[in-house]
């Protein structure tokens, strides 16, 4: 788009729209690209990024992790939970984790974070 704005469009208002959207779209690839994958499983503790910072919690912050799974649009949408100790949740889908909700709750399992539960 950016190529575009340059080279195809010829009235200047429209090199001014066509470059402004352009951009965005570099602005908001770049963001994306930063905000996923959010969870991690680190030596400390389970690392939550954000946009700003980094949360970390450790195994007594966490109270509940599990799958929570619905039907929206004739497809059916799992989502992580991660309930904190107080009170807190988090709810991560999985464009936010990267890959399947099932296989992050299965790793965090493994990794002695999570107790399995799925509804």
């Amino acid at each position: 788009m950016a190529i575009a704005s340059v080279t195809i469009v010829t009235d200047p208002p429209g090199r001014i729209l066509t470059g402004i959207a352009a951009a965005g779209l570099i602005l908001f690839a770049g963001l994306t690209w930063r905000a996923r994958p959010k969870l991690a499983i680190t030596p400390d503790g389970l690392a939550l990024r954000g946009w700003f910072r980094t949360q970390l919690f450790r195994r007594s912050d966490l109270k509940i992790i599990r799958i929570t799974e619905f039907r929206r649009h004739g497809r059916t949408v799992r989502l992580l939970e991660v309930e904190t100790a107080d009170g807190g949740l988090v709810i991560l889908s999985r464009w936010d984790l990267g890959t399947n909700p099932l296989e992050v709750l299965d790793a965090l399992t493994d990794a002695g974070y999570a107790g399995g539960d799925r509804r």
